[in-house]
């Protein structure tokens, strides 16, 4: 088995996870069997308890593990499911040599960072290997060179390169900034990462140079030179259009042929990955027109815009959906407090579709109710996701039922007509503050109803969609919500657990309580992001 570390240096938001999520496309397109692995430095279990503000949207794989966003990105660019053995964290490494130690396991010696953390590193790291039958496994470094809490695994990284040396490569990326008033792009911090880097034993095979634009001959040069590396090792990876370039771009460079000349492996038979990629990204930048669409939230900002991070799988899949249909979705972020205080009449007007994502707690609650109202009254395309679908359940409780006070139990745990409530098995960890990874968590079977706008989409009677919730549709109100018009078009396969409602005579109107922006790919759109997106299309055309 072959190991890439990817780290970063100078600042962070470089862009470490597409270049790792690139890199695995560009091997996979050269014959490998490649999977990534993302190390978090933070002492959390995982990734579900952490607010969207302070550390982007919170991704769901398959068995449930809560992740880090870049794992999406992983499975985006490979096309394929990864699981709780390509997520790590200090958390994790920490907790389990602890419980080692309590159980004798390590017969009595001193317990110390090296080796015991860094062997549980390395171990971490050949197991997702191993269960993923990978060839080469791909490892992101969270953080940046130099901070006190990443070193531990910077060192199991340089303990690895010096046990097996022809198998593991150090792949470094970091930034080189323009000084306006210069008007110039600076070399030196990007050395100064390096020398970080040197000063831990670790040289990097490869410095990955990112950039607002394309570095010259001269920079190029002055990197090699100053960071001891050949020229051809340093990759030039400018701000591109949007992150699916990223991969045509750096094999532009010749990168997978050098990175496989450096692993000593043999050279495989192409196949048509990288070719069907470049399709897709020439849709992308070639649309017939733009459509847009309003998406209702909460998670926009602290301080600053925040919302590519809050939101990412969803704007990654309506992009997927929109080179479908050959156009290019714009997303507008819609407080849903403003639409508290102005009306959804006058936030909302102009929108071809409104998308209510996920969210937690009270604030902006009313908002979104506002806008499913004002989607179903004005028979624009409404796609409700997980919360989006239990704000569709309240809505038309309230304004067509007749349940005026109708809530969710989360808003309001008094609420007279309780349409939405807590899983009875999700009581007693909130009774115990029991909050992490104890919600209803990874891919569950849905039974699709015949006759439904979901049978349509899908084309199949079950599917299997990924989950993150603890609230769910009450049943006591199903058989009432029925006869007022509302569809129940999805089901647990027991009948149990409704998943999705649809309304009819409505150009498009779905709620999910699952997340199908999860395994949403560019060369497998999700569906239902497929058909929002062509009724967006089919509506007449919006005065802008």
């Amino acid at each position: 088995m072959k190991y890439i570390f990817i780290s970063g240096g100078v600042v962070s938001g470089l862009g470490k996870g597409i270049t790792a999520a690139s890199i695995g496309l560009l091997l996979e397109s050269r014959g490998y069997v490649v999977t990534n692995v993302k190390i978090d430095m933070y002492l959390n279990i995982d990734a579900g308890t952490i607010r969207p503000q302070e550390h982007g949207e919170v991704f769901v794989c398959d068995d449930g593990i809560e992740t880090d966003q870049d794992l999406g990105n992983y499975e985006r660019f490979l096309g394929k499911s990864l699981r709780r053995e390509n997520y790590m964290t200090t958390g994790q490494v920490y907790w389990t040599v602890i419980a080692k130690e309590r159980a004798m396991e390590y017969k009595g010696e001193d317990v110390e960072a090296i080796p015991h953390l860094t062997d549980e590193i390395s171990r971490r790291i050949k197991t997702a290997g191993k269960v993923n039958g990978a060839e080469i496994v791909v490892v992101e470094l969270g953080g940046t060179v130099g901070e006190y809490q990443n070193g531990i695994f910077y060192e199991a990284s340089r303990i690895m390169k010096l046990q097996q040396p022809k198998d593991v490569i150090q792949i470094h990326v970091s930034y080189l900034p323009v000084i306006k008033s210069l008007g110039e792009l600076k070399s030196k911090p990007a050395q100064q990462s390096v020398h970080l880097l040197n000063s831990m034993g670790i040289m990097p095979d490869f410095l990955v140079a990112r950039s607002e634009k394309e570095i010259d001959q001269k920079r190029r040069e002055r990197l090699a030179m100053f960071c001891n590396m050949n020229d051809g090792d340093i990759i030039v990876n400018p701000d591109l259009d949007n992150i699916y370039e990223v991969p045509i771009f750096l094999e532009k460079q010749k990168f997978s042929d050098k990175i496989i000349k450096k692993l000593h492996l043999r050279k495989k038979n192409k196949n048509n990955k990288l070719s069907e990629w470049k399709k897709f990204v020439e849709k992308l930048k070639n649309p017939r027109e733009e459509v847009k669409i309003a998406m209702v939230g909460k998670y926009f900002a602290t301080g600053d815009f925040k919302l590519n991070d809050s939101y990412l799988c969803v704007l990654e899949a309506l992009k997927h959906a929109g080179a479908v249909a050959g156009v290019k979705v714009v997303v507008e972020a819609i407080n849903a407090e403003d639409i508290e205080e102005v009306g959804a009449e006058k936030r909302l007007e102009g929108y071809g579709g409104i998308i209510v994502p996920q969210g937690w707690g009270l604030r902006g609650v009313e908002g979104k109710v506002k806008a499913v109202e004002y989607a179903r009254k004005n028979k624009i395309p409404y796609l409700g996701l997980c919360f989006g679908m239990q704000m569709a359940v309240i809505e038309y409780a309230r304004n067509v039922l007749g349940l005026k006070d109708a809530n969710s139990e989360e808003v309001n745990p008094k609420t007279k007509y309780p349409v939405i409530h807590v899983m009875p098995d999700q009581k007693e960890y909130l009774e115990k503050h029991q909050y992490g990874g104890t919600i209803r968590l990874g891919a569950w079977p849905c039974k699709i109803n015949e006759g439904t706008l979901l049978e349509k989409i899908y084309g199949d009677n079950l599917v299997k969609e990924r989950h993150r919730h603890r609230y769910e549709f009450n049943n006591e109100f199903r058989e009432k919500l029925e006869k007022a018009g509302m569809v129940i078009s999805g089901t647990s396969p027991d009948g149990k657990l409704v998943e999705a409602v649809e309304l009819k005579n409505h150009p498009f109107f779905v709620g999910t309580q699952f997340h199908p922006e999860y395994k949403s790919r560019p060369l497998e759109p999700h569906p239902i992001f497929v058909e929002f997106i062509k009724a967006v299309c089919d509506l007449p055309k919006i005065p802008r």
